[in-house]
């Protein structure tokens, strides 16, 4: 073979795999409608195990992001609600969606996250465009629309799939009775309540409250809403109110287990593999061993299977044959 051959191959098998990527992302995004259509998890925050388990979300897998419109977004609440028609709806080891969202929509890394409950404004009215915008009370909201134009000032609230309807300020007990029961004995609540508690809560606007699942009940939106809760904080420290639909990143679909890691080992950025469980390492160096061996075993198994078909012992035949009669087979 030529250099130029040589060259030539290469190049081939350069566009060959280029090409299969452009066709695996585009037929990710076809699937999830959402770029990009994987997000890497970088953090311990929503894991079941410590060492690691397949269905829920540990640092250092692969998670789809769909793109769903806000009110697609089944909470904890409604999915533990037997009246509700989401009741039993799961995902990732426990029941309602997980969120990858913006925290107040800034550029920061997105969370990925439990929706536990949603605020939705039962009275309201629209709000003025001084710079008092509410002048007779209520909580400014500037993404709830009345009539089609946006800004309203919410005198109480909702929250759909529990006993909360019509109130000034939320107080519900997930203790499977005002709501599904939700236990606070997953992995840095202060332990005020042994179940998750929302209490005097007036929300800064509507939305969703958040949760990861190892946080035990320490929510996203800090001790405004739970007891004992640190929250999560905005570049300029500001805590987080409820999750708005701007700041929907998608819904979390499929994870792949481990592969992350890869992208985590290689950042110059994040983490890194701190809190990918030793079990994903093991996994993911498993799966790159069988990856590297499965060729040097598959080649000489398939080979071996081949030269047993009856088209290729007929072959073989053919060949010996014209062999014999002194027959050039390019002729």
């Amino acid at each position: 073979m030529q250099p130029s051959d040589s060259t030539k191959l290469l190049f081939r098998e350069i566009l060959l795999a280029g090409g299969m990527i452009v066709v695996l992302i585009a037929a990710l995004y076809a699937h999830t409608g959402s770029m990009p259509p994987l997000v890497v998890v970088e953090s311990s925050s929503m894991v079941h195990d410590s060492d690691g388990e397949v269905g829920s979300i540990d640092a250092g897998d692969l998670v789809l992001v769909h793109k769903s419109s806000f009110e697609n977004i089944v909470t904890f609440a409604e999915a533990t609600d037997p009246s509700n028609p989401y009741y039993g709806h799961e995902a990732h080891g426990m029941e309602g969606d997980v969120v990858i969202y913006k925290k107040n929509g800034e550029t920061s890394t997105p969370i990925i996250h439990r929706a536990i409950l949603r605020v939705v404004p039962n009275e309201a009215y629209a709000a003025t465009s001084t710079a008092n915008p509410c002048p007779t009370g209520g909580t400014y909201d500037a993404e709830w629309s009345i009539e089609g134009s946006k800004g309203a000032c919410v005198l109480t609230w909702d929250v759909p799939g529990t006993n909360v309807v019509n109130q000034e300020s939320i107080n519900i007990s997930f203790d499977g009775i005002d709501a599904g029961f939700y236990d606070c004995e997953r992995y840095v609540h202060a332990g005020v309540e042994a179940h998750l508690v929302v209490h005097n809560w007036v929300p800064k606007h509507s939305g969703l409250l958040t949760l990861g699942d190892a946080n035990k009940c320490s929510v996203d939106q800090g001790a405004d809403a739970v007891n004992g809760s640190s929250g999560l904080r905005t570049l300029d420290g500001s805590v987080l109110g409820p999750v708005q639909e701007s700041w929907l990143v998608g819904r979390a679909g499929g994870e792949i287990p481990w592969l992350g890691a890869v992208k985590l080992m290689v950042s110059g950025t994040g983490p890194g593999l701190e809190y990918v469980p030793g079990s994903s390492l093991m996994y993911l160096f498993a799966c790159i061993g069988g990856i590297l061996v499965f060729p040097m075993v598959a080649d000489p198994l398939i080979r071996r299977i081949f030269s047993t078909s009856p088209d290729h012992i007929q072959a073989q035949q053919e060949k010996a044959f014209l062999i014999a009669l002194g027959v050039d087979e390019e002729e």
